[in-house]
């Protein structure tokens, strides 16, 4: 039996709550489980409240107890519950029972679906706003296998009750998604918002997965929460999929390399391994507690205009296929960036860049919307353990080498820099490929577009090989 879900064709663009709930509720197909931890039951309750619950609502389930919890779900081995496996056996667990009490050949119409959350809110003193994951199991018709969303929040506001208010919101909004507008997951994204303030919650990490998002890269659905306005970094690994950043970065050595790596070129890995050589022999560093970060900035994004998201892509995948973790930012300032760092970690961090970058770091006209300036954007840069490791350049008409001791800065910025040059804030890069200096991704790139010869020496190993078998950065073979 097919059963078609249409879209929202007699409805406002942007229905409310109570409605979208409703729809839900009158469509004879949908029925499901709801099961939340730790915020009430937020999203169960605006379908009670809409009217005709029952032909949608199986169950609901909230095991505030941490034994019940345990007991229904399993114990974590960290002993944590607001955590992305909790959320997986919550929907597992249930969708099983469902299945089990509500046999399919007794409901051949019904599409089954799951929503869970397991989330902690702000705590009593203010200081920990809260965070939580959401997720839904669904079927797009009766006979099909199931697809599934899963999110990360972030509370921005300071009462318990606007956030139980703006995931119940939420939660709706992602059950009416995922139903309704899973044929366009960034329509899909963006409708999650409906109703609720955009600086109360922040999504950092989202997966869409199953047989209806097969051609959805989950990569792609990070840039659209940056793009949106409704976070600030996001990352993915090295398999291409979306990762919490607290769960990458909570109390480890950071070590971060900026750059357009449009392409990833030799020069980007030389730095990447001399700077880490370094960094990881620094008296306060552990290795095996060490993350390396390649990040990559929406500014830098935007640079050739409008973001082409099939040149995101490309630098993307070039940097997953050499096993790196990628870090894409709202943070066009340094400064923004290392201050992010410092919500997880106060451990060592580390800005592996070269000279030009370096410089531009003390031009005044980036901090004119800081009050403080130059100072102000210094001191929460420099506050925590963090060092520069500086990659020196060569100048093209002369060739000399520039490094942190004959840098030109402007004459007001002189003695500002000797007071962190002199307190080791700095450290030069002395060990690096000389001949590697005369790569410019810059160049590369136009050689790639033109198809001209020699642009493949200058890249690490397989990457002139992807960039020629899946034709990126325009790239286009000879006849």
């Amino acid at each position: 039996m097919s059963v078609t879900i249409k879209g929202d064709h007699g409805f406002d663009n942007k229905p409310s709550i109570e409605a979208k709930a409703l729809r839900i509720n009158l469509n004879p197909y949908i029925y499901g489980t709801f099961a939340e931890i730790g915020a009430g039951q937020e999203v169960a309750r605006h379908f009670f409240k809409a009217g005709g619950s029952s032909g949608t609502i199986a169950k609901t389930i909230s095991a505030y107890d941490k034994n019940f919890s345990d007991t229904i779900y399993g114990e974590e081995t960290d002993g944590r519950y607001v955590t992305e496996t909790r959320l997986e056996k919550m929907m597992s667990h249930e969708m099983r029972l469902l299945k089990k009490r509500i046999p399919k050949e007794d409901q051949t119409k019904k599409m089954f679906f799951t929503l869970a959350n397991t989330v902690a809110t702000i705590d009593f003193a203010k200081k920990f706003r809260g965070h939580g994951w959401m997720g839904i199991r669904f079927q797009k018709n009766p006979e099909a296998p199931y697809n599934q969303i899963v999110l990360h929040v972030r509370f921005h506001q300071s009462e318990a009750r606007l956030q139980q208010e703006a995931l119940g919101f939420m939660g709706v909004n992602l059950v009416y998604g995922a139903f309704y507008k899973h044929y366009d997951p960034k329509k899909l994204l963006r409708y999650l918002y409906d109703n609720i303030d955009s600086d109360a919650i922040e999504i950092d990490t989202i997966n869409f997965s199953g047989p209806e998002f097969k051609n959805v890269d989950n990569r792609l659905m990070s840039l659209q929460l940056i793009r949106n306005g409704m976070t600030e970094a996001v990352m993915f690994d090295s398999d291409g999929n979306n990762v919490l950043p607290a769960r990458v970065l909570y109390k480890k050595n950071i070590l971060a390399l900026r750059g357009s790596f449009r392409p990833v070129t030799k020069v980007n890995i030389d730095m990447f391994e001399k700077s880490y050589e370094i960094f990881t022999k620094e008296e306060n560093v552990d290795e095996n507690k060490t993350k390396v970060i390649f990040e990559i900035t929406l500014s830098n994004l935007r640079a050739q205009g409008e973001i082409d998201e099939k040149d995101f892509m490309d630098r993307a995948k070039l940097l997953c296929s050499l096993g790196h973790t990628v870090m894409i930012s709202n943070f066009k300032e340094y400064y923004r960036l290392v201050d992010y760092f410092s919500h997880y970690t106060k451990k060592q961090v580390g800005l592996a860049m070269g000279v030009n970058n370096f410089v531009d770091i003390f031009d005044e006209q980036y901090y004119q919307d800081l009050s403080g300036g130059i100072l102000e954007a210094f001191g929460k840069m420099f506050y925590n353990n963090l060092k520069v490791y500086l990659y020196p350049i060569r100048n093209e008409k002369n060739g000399d080498i520039t490094d942190s001791n004959n840098l030109k800065l402007h004459p007001r910025m002189k003695d500002f820099y000797k007071f962190f040059k002199y307190n080791s804030k700095i450290v030069d890069i002395f060990d690096y490929e000389e001949s590697h200096l005369n790569i410019f991704s810059r160049t590369i790139l136009q050689k790639i577009k033109k198809n001209e010869k020699g642009w493949e020496e200058d890249l690490p190993v397989g990457i002139a090989e992807m960039i020629k078998k899946n034709k990126m950065f325009s790239y286009k073979p000879k006849n």
